[in-house]
């Protein structure tokens, strides 16, 4: 699936595999393929789609077996966002998009299957056996906010807009359709230009649905102020651009007990505030301004977080295991660069990270290195290619290192010391390979003269302690880098036009990887502006690789063919890889009631061990202070008292699951804008 159209609701954000259960589609026959063979071929109608396999829920199921549905109702949830906002249209390339806003899709994904959708705009999904186009029947009680229904023309309208005006990554994800059409009075198909691509339908069904009505008066290729028109469970009630933006549950929402919502959008508000800074957010969040934060920094995790609220139980801190693959975080060469042109130059310069010393010191041995662009997944290259994936790899010898053909690729190692004075030197003799030697301790071209110089971008001030050591160890190697740290509107308009040398990106990946490689290493992404192709690969090899992850048949074949794609794409030093952590790391105030059990003050999530005075002027203070104020201010009112009658445990992240959506949405839709959440 595609994780990385990070203004998708899907990416990112969403899990995916194969998981055979009751419920199957029901064949009929009929139809003919894209390709005009009239031959007649099953039609398949049901009420979900899977990549492979069948649905996992039946039709008619009551609710996704991972929520609660009995959790309680209404309360506040306040999250913390580190950065700014200019625009509430996140499907353009300009601006810097909220955290909220987001538009409903046709199905929606459930997160205990590899990659199976559910309707949600639609009720019934239609395809041919060979997926070569796919149909959608809207559900008739599907409404705007506005209370105008969502029609065909609308779905029509999404996909036209997408793919003329919106980013350019939808162009690359949409570029298989080649009609949209209404085929009925609440019924939509999508031909494809191609059969046999089994992730289509399901991409299709992920596709933000626009309103036209709303949109035709409008620009959309302009970033807005102006809260769209969504169908959504929330409204954008309340805003102050780069300060907050509050969104409030729809009493009127036409699809809370549809069984993909139940036990989900539990929240009468959600509360989203700025901070510029990670250090000033975490203190609001211990001061009690913010309820949760995802922690991605590990000196933080191990240091920042010793204060009286954990240890008397009120603030929370949970370290939740996952199996999800990490993708890829790196320091990304910018190849179109000359000084990164040649492989060794690339090679050799992975020899001065040294991540053994960086993990030991800086993240206090949290984190694991990365070796693979589909780490912590079955889906990363292991061993000696073997069967199908060295078949694959078999038929571009010649035109791939011979490296491909061997044991899988391992990351140069330290003893952690902090200097790395082997792997400088192994890293000297391929720069010389290249062509580059030391002249009067200054790394030169020996056809030019010229010295090695480039800039490593950052956005976060945060990755400075992780940068220059390592800009030191370049230095070292008589390199003359500078590190630059800008601010969020620049970094994404740099990014978006590949104005940088070296940055550090993250690459979001699902158990299904399909159509968003395109736009991650696809040729025509290198020269758009806007995709995720920041490395500017340009590899027929890795262009056909692509083709052929995208055209897998089942589930064996993904795997080996999405190995094949992680070798070649390994063997041709794009990326310093960086680490990654197989855990979730949750820092969250105890103050969700158990189901059953009733809050201890008030009859709603909020805060509910202050007394209704404190609690008052406490929300009062939030409405309006600056974050200085709440930091000042906040532990005042929120001492929690001594103990828990409560117990540990009475939040859990699965309690809250259905209010933290858009907090994976902003996820997915930073990646697209060029800022990602990193690990540091």
């Amino acid at each position: 699936m595609a994780a990385a159209l990070r203004a998708l609701p899907f990416a990112l954000a969403l899990v995916l595999s194969v998981i055979v259960c009751a419920g199957a589609a029901e064949p009929e026959t009929g139809g003919a393929p894209a390709g005009g063979d009239a031959a007649a071929q099953a039609i398949h109608r049901a009420h979900a789609i899977a990549m492979f396999g069948e649905p996992k829920y039946p039709p008619g199921f009551a609710h996704f077996d991972y929520v609660n549905p009995d959790a309680p109702r209404g309360g506040t949830l306040r999250l913390g966002v580190t950065g700014t906002f200019d625009s509430f249209n996140p499907y353009v390339i300009k601006g810097n998009p909220a955290a909220a806003g987001e538009a409903e899709t046709l199905t929606v994904a459930s997160a205990d299957e590899p990659f199976t959708q559910y309707g949600l705009i639609a009720d019934e999904i239609v395809w041919p056996e060979d997926r070569s186009w796919v149909e959608f029947e809207l559900r008739p009680e599907a409404r705007w906010q506005d209370g105008q229904p969502i029609t065909p023309e609308d779905v029509v309208f999404s996909l036209d807009i997408l793919k003329t005006k919106g980013a350019p990554s939808y162009r690359f994800y949409y570029a298989a359709v080649t009609k949209a059409e209404k085929v009925g009075e609440r019924r939509v198909r999508f031909t494809f230009n191609q059969a046999g691509n089994r992730e289509l339908p399901l991409i299709m069904g992920q596709m933000p649905i626009l309103p036209k009505h709303y949109w035709e008066g409008r620009d959309f290729e302009r970033s807005t102020l102006e809260p769209p028109l969504s169908s959504g469970p929330y409204r954008i009630t309340a805003f102050e651009p780069g300060r907050y933006v509050v969104t409030e549950l729809d009493p009127a929402y036409w699809g809370q007990d549809l069984p993909v919502n139940v036990g989900q959008n539990n929240f009468a508000q959600i509360r989203y505030e700025y901070f510029r800074d990670e250090t000033v957010e975490r203190q609001a969040l211990k001061g009690g301004a913010i309820d949760l934060r995802q922690e991605n920094q590990a000196k933080a995790w191990a240091l920042d977080y010793n204060v009286p609220a954990v240890r008397d139980g009120w603030l929370k801190k949970e370290a939740i295991p996952n199996e999800r693959p990490a993708g890829m975080q790196a320091f990304v060469f910018n190849t179109r660069r000359s000084v990164f042109a040649d492989p060794k130059v690339r090679e050799a310069l992975v020899y001065a990270f040294d991540f053994e010393w960086t993990n030991r010191v800086l993240f206090f041995g949290q984190y694991t290195r990365t070796e693979s662009y589909f780490a912590n997944s079955e889906l990363a290259s292991d061993g000696l290619p073997t069967g199908e994936e060295r078949d694959l790899l078999e038929k571009f010898r010649g035109r791939v290192p011979e490296r491909v053909f061997g044991a899988d690729y391992r990351a140069p190692t330290t003893d952690g010391s902090g200097w790395p004075r082997a792997n400088l030197e192994t890293a000297l003799g391929l720069l010389g390979e290249a062509g580059w030697h030391v002249r009067d301790m200054v790394l030169v071209n020996d056809a030019t003269g010229e010295p090695m110089h480039f800039e490593i971008l950052l956005v976060s001030q945060a990755f400075e302690r992780v940068i220059l050591p390592f800009a030191r160890n370049l230095q070292r190697l008589g390199i003359d880098v500078s590190v630059r740290l800008v601010d969020d509107s620049q970094y994404i308009n740099r990014m978006r036009d590949f104005d940088f040398d070296m940055a550090v990106v993250v690459w979001p990946q699902s158990e299904s990887p399909g159509n968003e490689q395109r736009s991650y290493w696809g040729s025509e992404a290198a020269d758009t502006p806007g995709s995720s192709n920041y490395a500017g690969i340009k590899d027929p090899v890795v262009d056909a690789l692509i083709d052929t992850v995208i055209s897998s048949p089942d589930r064996k074949s993904l795997v080996a063919r999405t190995r094949a794609l992680d070798r070649v794409l390994l063997s041709g030093f794009y990326v310093i890889p960086n680490w990654y952590s197989g855990v979730d790391r949750f820092v969250y105030w105890n103050k969700f009631s158990r189901p059953g059990e009733t809050p201890r003050r008030g009859t709603s999530i909020g805060w509910w061990w202050l007394d209704a005075e404190k609690a008052a002027r406490l929300e009062a203070r939030l409405a309006s202070a600056d974050a200085g104020q709440i930091i000042e201010k906040g532990a005042e009112d929120t001492h929690a008292p001594g103990g828990s009658e409560r117990g540990p445990g009475a939040l859990t992240i699965a309690a809250i699951a259905g209010g933290l959506a858009a907090v994976g949405y902003l996820v997915v839709r930073r990646a697209m804008h060029g800022r990602t959440e990193q690990c540091r």
